[in-house]
């Protein structure tokens, strides 16, 4: 029985190595079907060698700057694909033909700047990381009707808009990043195809108002974080339908006032879920709708202590929650 258990394992061993072989300078893990090449001196994409069982490719700090359709189709079994910081600078639209059971494509820290159409249509991909190219716009065409994408990261890129069509396409998402870009507005009614959607980063664009519908139809909205933009006004109808939100962040904007009725759709807001610090607080009579809220719900505000008054100056520092009643209309 150990014997037989014994050769059983060899012929994976030599299966998984193609006679035991491994791509000069990587390491290979036959249990898992794994290739790494880990901050090596590498200028071309390890061909020679790699398993054609391989599951897992991890690519990583290295000087490539290019990858093929010929390269991945040398290993149909790929699932997950990890290309972090190397120096690829474009990717043919053909790229995930010959790997149809692709699942996870991390491209972080490369070059990428223009990507063709189709470019991502020919692999059942759930996860696509894009962060920190030199990406300026999106095209809905990367992407298949009903992409089976459920996470997408977009995030310090050099974006100034979305398309309302790239999220028709990408109705099973529930992460969205497109943090650290240019973006200057979202288009009205944009995530209503979005049904599953759980999470949506947008911190640090530049944004300066929000469509009274732009969250319509994100009904499933978990986690939001809106802070470090130029926002300067909420409409009162703005977090409609949030119901299941735990966490909002709006630190680090420019706003003055809440519109009464803003925070009372948000009835599953965690402790401390709520982050409405570093604003410029107006503490004057339409201020108190926020100040009632506060009292109420002090629990839910992070750093509540730090909200505070930036006008009028008898007020300026005092936070919200403290004033008197009789002060709210200075």
């Amino acid at each position: 029985m150990r014997t037989g258990v014994g050769l059983a394992f060899l012929c994976l061993a030599c299966c998984f190595h193609g006679s035991l072989s491994c791509p000069a300078l990587c390491k290979c893990y036959p249990r898992r079907a794994e290739v790494v090449c880990n901050d090596v001196p590498l200028t071309e994409f390890p061909s020679q060698g790699l398993p054609k069982n391989t599951s897992l490719l991890t690519i990583q700090f290295t000087n490539i700057s290019s990858i093929s359709e010929h390269h991945l189709s040398a290993m149909p079994l790929l699932e997950g694909l990890h290309l972090y910081s190397n120096n690829l600078e474009s990717l043919s639209s053909h790229l995930l033909r010959g790997v149809p059971h692709l699942k996870t494509l991390d491209l972080t820290d490369n070059k990428l700047a223009h990507l063709p159409q189709d470019v991502f249509s020919h692999a059942p991909l759930q996860s696509l990381v894009l962060k920190s190219n030199l990406i300026e716009t999106v095209d809905a065409d990367w992407f298949p009707p009903n992409s089976s994408l459920t996470w997408l990261d977009l995030s310090g890129n050099r974006l100034t808009s979305i398309p309302s069509a790239l999220f028709q396409r990408l109705p099973h998402l529930e992460n969205l990043d497109l943090s650290y870009n240019r973006l200057e507005k979202l288009p009205p009614d944009s995530l209503k195809p979005l049904t599953r959607l759980e999470r949506l980063n947008l911190r640090n664009n530049k944004l300066s108002s929000l469509d009274p519908s732009v969250f319509q139809g994100a009904s499933n909205l978990t986690f939001l974080f809106l802070p470090e933009n130029r926002l300067e006004k909420l409409s009162p109808t703005l977090f409609q339908g949030l119901s299941k939100l735990r966490y909002l962040t709006l630190d680090g904007n420019q706003l003055s006032h809440v519109p009464p009725g803003l925070l009372d759709p948000l009835l599953s807001l965690d402790e401390e879920g709520l982050d409405l610090t570093v604003n410029p607080w107006l503490c004057d009579g339409k201020v108190e709708y926020f100040w009632r809220w506060l009292v109420k719900n002090k629990q839910k505000a992070f750093a509540e202590v730090n909200i505070i008054c930036a006008q009028p100056l008898s007020l300026a520092g005092r936070s919200i929650s403290s004033l008197m009643e009789n002060e709210l209309n200075v």
